[in-house]
């Protein structure tokens, strides 16, 4: 009998089918869409549950039931279903939901470490969360609640890992937040989850130098942003990857709609003037407006409480080029000793590697310095 691959089946209870049929509470129909998904007979179910093809019938069909504690909570174990959705309340059942409300609170919590300038530990916090909930999923307890938690553990640590890591390893990041993606599909119709998973991948490929493939992501998920935030928090990404690509056209379009987005949408980390002054200098020199760039420069708007403090040295080292190619090398030369200060205290290794490369020939010393940290850090993440 031909039988889907187990990487399909794993997830057959997350998806939107799934959580009406467990909603029911019915053992029945619970069973028969058990079948369904996994193309098994009724014999080849009693098989894996321990009774035979008639007892299967009759539990299907509301003929029998299962009154006693100890079947309900191996049926569900067979299923894998925590043991609440067939009625049992155990130690099982609340070793689940802790796990769940442990795992929201580290998710959270980890994102405030990562937006206050602290992305190691939350690196650290995600790594051991992540690998509990692929283990349960492997093990075949795909409720719908484990594989919601696992796409946002799972984004969490690739965007993490996109600040500690160097540009060399940024591909890591990038096929972390990719597998959160295919954790997110699987929920089903939940537009808000999915397009701010392909937020977070869109940057993590863009960083990683694969522009079309981040341009296409992040205009997916502005596309189907629910609401006015969402899709203000796209934007500045989006204008990023264009920028990164070379396409004028589709850049001055985004920045043209955050503009008009400032004062109506919420502000963000990202979705602010600081940072869109920045991503604004960024694109205008990508897509070769290097006078128009030098103008804006000085131009500068007030950090607010909502810029994450990374941003101080990716401000910096984009300034610092408009000011070599402006001839105000003293300015630049300013701007980037700060800035290797900054990379090193927000343990920033990609923004090392931008100054090494804006120094050039012209601050050999500067260059030296960013080098230097940069070994650091790598023999650290060695070790």
């Amino acid at each position: 009998m031909s039988r889907p691959a187990a990487r399909h089946v794993v997830w057959h209870w997350a998806t939107p089918q799934a959580e009406a049929v467990l909603a029911t509470r019915d053992l029945g129909v619970i069973l028969r869409f058990h079948r369904t998904v996994h193309r098994l007979n009724q014999t080849e179910l009693g098989e894996i549950l321990g009774y035979d093809k008639t007892y299967v019938s009759a539990l299907e069909l509301g003929k029998r039931s299962l009154d006693d504690v100890g079947s309900r909570r191996r049926v569900a174990e067979c299923l894998g279903l925590p043991p609440h959705v067939l009625g049992v309340t155990d130690v099982a059942d609340t070793d689940h939901r802790a796990m769940l409300q442990f795992g929201e609170s580290t998710v959270r919590l980890a994102e405030i470490a990562r937006q206050s300038g602290h992305a190691s530990e939350a690196v650290a916090e995600l790594w051991p969360l992540v690998a509990r909930l692929e283990a349960r999923v492997e093990d075949g307890h795909s409720e719908r609640d484990v594989v919601r938690l696992l796409a946002h553990a799972r984004v969490g640590l690739g965007v993490a890992l996109g600040n500690v890591l160097p540009e060399e390893r940024l591909a890591t990041a990038a096929r972390w937040t990719a597998r959160s993606l295919e954790a997110a599909r699987h929920l089903g119709n939940d537009p808000g989850l999915l397009a701010g998973i392909l937020r977070m991948h869109g940057n993590e490929l863009r960083k990683a130098r694969l522009t079309g493939a981040a341009v296409e992501r992040l205009r997916h998920a502005a596309a189907i942003a629910p609401t006015l935030d969402d899709r203000a928090a796209v934007l500045p990404l989006l204008a990023r990857a264009a920028g990164a690509l070379g396409d004028q056209e589709l850049f001055d379009t985004v920045m043209r709609e955050t503009g008009r987005l400032l004062d109506t949408a919420a502000h963000t980390s990202l979705f602010n003037p600081y940072a869109l002054h920045e991503i604004r200098l960024r694109g205008l020199l990508a897509t070769g407006r290097a006078p128009a760039a030098i103008r804006l420069a000085e131009d500068r708007p007030a950090r607010s409480s909502t810029v994450a403090p990374q941003w101080r040295a990716i401000e910096l080292i984009t300034v610092a080029q408009v000011r070599l190619l402006g001839g105000d090398g003293t300015g630049a030369a300013e701007a980037l000793d700060v800035a290797v200060g900054e990379a090193v205290v927000q343990r920033l290794p990609h923004q090392l590697q931008r100054i090494m490369r804006a120094t050039g020939q012209w601050l050999p010393d500067i260059r030296d310095a960013a080098g230097e940290a940069l070994d650091r850090m790598r023999q650290e993440m060695a070790a």
